[in-house]
């Protein structure tokens, strides 16, 4: 199948993982960021899931759960997890930062040139990552988002989430069919940089394409909670979000990413005369969206 992810040779169980003759560490090829907070039910199941929906890729795989400040088991199974097996990485906050927080913290951690996120919760399904890879190995896009088919929450969420999102389209020009799905794959440099503030992870897809990177959706599963409470409601899904669409419609309108024409660092030290840039050329700096225009097409890839 075109775009299908290459077959590489299997990791170990447990530690780095190594070629066939247990040599030099091999690179990794995918983070999966795993926010948690007050999940500790669902770890011990959503790792098993995690690797058996990945260890048949014979990808390099690592899984980085970020503990955002839980006050149950949570961390202790954790540590459990990775004393068992060090693919399965732990960072652990203070206190509660957020699901936004945790996100970013995972993705500047994250060892993968592709990299995977998914709640804790267990309704996002680990059996769609091999799938989400795929789509993003076939290209062009840097980022490919779930779209929730048939989604397994009380109508008062689904509500509010139909409006905030259709707000949030409307303001931010984009016409993402589902902004609130975790499960999300991402080609690593397009996340590396993202802007840190509370709600950020409700805007991934403008702030991927804001730098001027293509996305894709495609259709996962959704499926019913099975254990702990829902941490988002009407008052800090709808109303939070929709007051935070005016500050990303502002930084959509300021925001400028630099076009480096010359590096003089980039050369290889032992030359002795760099090449030296152009005469002609006039350096500049492009805002986002004009960088975009010229870096791929502007509407969405759809899967």
């Amino acid at each position: 199948m075109a775009g299908r992810i290459p077959e590489q040779p299997a990791p170990v169980s447990g530690g780095e993982p190594r070629d066939r003759a247990g040599g030099e560490p091999r690179a990794i090829d995918v983070s999966v960021v795993v926010p948690a907070k007050d999940e500790a039910e669902s770890v011990g199941v959503l790792a098993a899931e995690i690797e058996t929906a990945l260890v048949p890729t014979g990808l390099a795989w690592e899984c980085l759960w970020i503990d955002d400040g839980s006050r149950d088991d949570t961390l202790a199974r954790l540590e459990t997890l990775h004393a068992g097996d060090e693919r399965h990485r732990i960072l652990v906050f203070d206190r509660n930062y957020g699901q936004s927080a945790a996100m970013l913290a995972g993705f500047r951690r994250a060892r993968g040139r592709m990299i995977v996120t998914l709640d804790a919760d267990l309704q996002n399904d680990p059996a769609d990552i091999p799938r989400l890879l795929e789509l993003l190995a076939a290209g062009p896009a840097a980022m490919v988002n779930g779209v929730r088919a048939k989604r397994h929450d009380r109508w008062v969420r689904r509500i509010s989430s139909r409006i905030a999102n259709g707000f949030r389209n409307r303001l931010t020009h984009e016409s993402v069919t589902d902004v609130g799905c975790s499960l999300r794959a991402f080609r690593a440099e397009c996340v590396r940089d993202l802007p840190s503030f509370h709600g950020m992870h409700r805007f991934l897809p403008t702030l991927v394409r804001m730098q001027g990177y293509a996305i894709t959706e495609t259709p996962v599963g959704h499926r019913i909670r099975r254990y702990g409470t829902a941490k988002y409601g009407i008052g800090n899904r709808l109303w939070v979000g929709i007051a935070d669409t005016f500050g990303v419609r502002w930084l959509m309108r300021r925001y400028v990413k630099p076009i480096v024409r010359y590096d003089s660092l980039a050369h290889d030290a032992a030359s002795e005369t760099p090449p030296r840039p152009s005469a002609a050329a006039t350096p500049g700096i492009r805002t986002g969206n004009e960088a975009a225009s010229k870096r791929v097409p502007a509407e969405s890839h759809r899967g």
